[in-house]
């Protein structure tokens, strides 16, 4: 049995036992991704399905710190994960999360040009995107001056009406229900301290953070979805010739403290060559209140959420190039949010999810390295690894 805690129907698992019943599937990690695909495991009568997070809530981690955009699909190569999961997650958000009443806004995004380099950037984007099937536009940099007169392009504009934003605490709440409403289980307060294959499955230990006892769990399946503590939940399993290692990108976020200019959809400049990131862009809140990042910054810890005030400067000069208005009273330093990479800061190469059926461990889907795009993807992902056990 789980005992409930009396919120929400969320619960955690009950000491009264040392061996719960068993669960067809079990899905370690409560954030956006892992909500997404408890809540499609759960869409079959035929499972039962528990949900497994560390924190005494939901999403608190990546899922509640990022920019909340909701992307076209426009930066990755054509048949990677990353494309194919964010272009059909963008359309489950719209055509299924908004009908149901998931706050979001369909704004719109540029990326801005400012040299004959970035110019060319962004044509290659835009041709990309007729194989990739996602509506974008050139616009004339006259033009955009008509229709942002705060944002500055010196050479071309790039427009993706299809990008948005969203409230990524709406759409968890929406999977959730959907997860509760099929009779799914949630356990917060739980953290997994063992995993190993079983004749018929696998067994879970996991250790209770408010009684900081130790429980035991007997599952079909178990989906790998821990987000920054997804390399640790692998490598209690895998040999140690399969274990993987995470790096920790933290993302510095500002706030504008000026009401004016306003601006009406995102801006982002152009990639800056050889990074592991979209560039310090401009964002909106659903309010309309205009923020800032993320930055790119290595830490050693995934729990390393103090802003770093002292990039400040730094980003400032970015932002200054295509939002030359702003100057250094109006940025506060607001939050920060990490993302967990496979490969680190000296490794240029392109790193697409992986999520996967490991080998030599049937049941076991594997979901490593899953950053931007991983909100707008999530429901797509659901889906992904539902056909991974169902076909």
């Amino acid at each position: 049995m789980l005992r409930s805690k009396g919120i929400l129907g969320i619960r955690r698992f009950s000491s009264s036992r040392s061996t719960l019943a068993d669960y067809s599937h079990a899905v370690i990690g409560a954030g956006v991704v892992g909500l997404a695909i408890a809540a499609e495991l759960s869409k079959n009568p035929g499972n039962k399905v528990v949900l497994i997070e560390k924190n005494t809530k939901i999403g608190e981690e990546t899922s509640s710190r990022n920019s909340e955009v909701i992307h076209a699909g426009l930066y990755y190569p054509k048949d990677s994960l990353k494309a194919q999961l964010c272009i059909e997650g963008k359309e489950l958000l719209y055509k299924e999360a908004f009908r149901a009443g998931v706050d979001m806004q369909k704004c719109g995004k540029w990326i801005v040009a400012q040299t004959d380099v970035e110019d060319a950037y962004i044509e290659n984007i835009y041709w990309k995107s007729k194989d990739l099937g996602v509506n974008t536009e050139l616009i004339p940099v006259a033009k955009g001056r008509y229709i942002e007169p705060a944002i500055h392009a010196e050479r071309g504009i790039l427009s993706s009406p299809t990008s948005g934003i969203i409230s990524a605490h709406s759409l968890m709440d929406y999977l959730y229900t959907i997860f509760q409403e099929n009779d799914g289980e949630l356990a917060v307060g739980s953290i997994v301290t063992g995993l190993s294959k079983t004749h018929d499955g696998y067994e879970i230990l996991a250790k209770s953070t408010q009684e900081n006892e130790e429980v035991q769990i007997s599952v079909n399946n178990v989906v790998n979805s821990a987000g920054l503590y997804a390399d640790k939940i692998s490598n209690l399993l895998l040999p140690s010739d399969r274990h993987v290692k995470h790096y920790y990108a933290k993302g510095n976020y500002f706030n504008f403290s000026n009401s004016f200019p306003q601006v009406r959809r995102l801006i982002y400049p152009v990639p800056k060559k050889g990074t592991k990131s979209l560039g310090t862009h401009l964002t909106l809140g659903l309010d309309g209140q205009i923020k800032f990042g993320p930055d790119l910054e290595w830490v050693d810890s995934p729990t390393d959420y103090k802003p770093s005030a002292g990039n400040k400067l730094e980003a400032l000069k970015e932002i200054q190039r295509y939002f030359p208005h702003i100057i250094e009273q109006d940025l506060e330093p607001a939050y920060s949010g990490i993302r967990s990479k496979l490969i680190g800061p000296d490794n240029t190469s392109f790193q697409d999810f992986v999520i996967r059926e490991e080998e030599g461990f049937p049941g076991f889907v594997n979901l490593l390295g899953i950053e931007s795009p991983g909100l707008t993807a999530s429901m797509a992902i659901g889906k992904y690894v539902s056909k991974i056990y169902h076909g």
